[in-house]
C-alpha cells in the first residue's frame, strides 16, 4: 500500500509504503508501479542511483538537470539518515524560490517525491548513510546544473556549519538563486 503525504510544497511529496517487520528484520516493498499509480504517482521512472556518503555532514547538491532532461526523483535510504531538501525553481510557482526539507531515515521506508522543476540536495546525519533515488531521465552531463546549497537567500536550515560540511568541488562553485537563469519558467 502507498500512502502520500502532502509537504509545505504541494508538489513534492512524502511517499510512504508498507514495512513489514517480524524478528528477522523487515521487509518493504520501495517501488510498485501499479501501486504508485493508484496512490496518483504517474512518472515512468528511468534509472537508479545510489550514493554512500562516508561522514556525517556530508552535503550532496543542490543538483538538478535542465530539459530535455529534466528529472523527477523519488529519494529513500537504505541506511542511515538524511536532511533530504527541494527547492522550487519554477519561475512561474507561487513557491518559486521557496524550500521544504524532509528527515529520511532507513527503518521509516518513507521516501520523498521530487517532481521535475526543483533542485534536489541532501546531508546527511549519519556515518556510512546509504541514499538511492529513481529517476525520470538519463543523466546528462550538459544538462547537469547546480544552486548553491548555502545560498542565505533559501534559508535553509542545514543540520552542519558551511566551514565543516563535507562537498565536492562541483558544488562549492554553484550559482545562488538570484544569478541562476531561468530554466523552468
Amino acid at each position: 500500500m502507498v500512502k502520500i503525504e502532502p509537504t509545505a510544497l504541494p508538489d513534492v511529496k512524502i511517499v510512504h509504503t508498507s514495512v513489514f517487520a517480524d524478528a528477522r528484520g523487515y521487509f518493504m516493498e520501495t517501488y510498485n508501479k501499479q501501486a504508485f499509480v493508484a496512490a496518483g504517482i504517474e512518472e515512468e521512472f528511468v534509472q537508479d542511483n545510489f550514493s554512500l556518503s562516508v561522514e556525517a555532514g556530508t552535503v550532496r547538491g543542490l543538483h538538478f538537470q535542465i530539459a530535455p532532461f529534466a528529472q523527477a526523483k523519488l529519494i529513500r535510504v537504505g541506511r542511515g539518515r538524511i536532511l533530504d531538501v527541494a527547492v522550487d525553481l519554477r519561475r512561474s510557482s507561487p513557491t518559486f524560490g521557496h524550500h521544504v526539507a524532509v528527515e529520511l531515515g532507513a527503518e521509516s521506508g518513507s521516501q520523498l517525491l521530487i517532481p521535475v522543476g526543483f533542485a534536489h540536495g541532501f546531508c546527511t546525519l549519519e556515518p556510512n548513510t546509504e541514499v538511492s533515488y529513481k529517476v525520470t531521465a538519463n543523466y546528462s552531463a550538459p544538462h547537469d546544473r547546480g544552486l548553491a546549497w548555502n545560498d542565505p537567500a533559501l534559508e535553509i536550515d542545514w543540520p552542519v556549519e558551511a566551514t565543516r560540511a563535507i562537498l565536492s568541488e562541483k558544488d562549492t562553485k554553484h550559482p545562488r538563486l538570484a544569478d541562476l537563469p531561468a530554466f523552468f519558467p
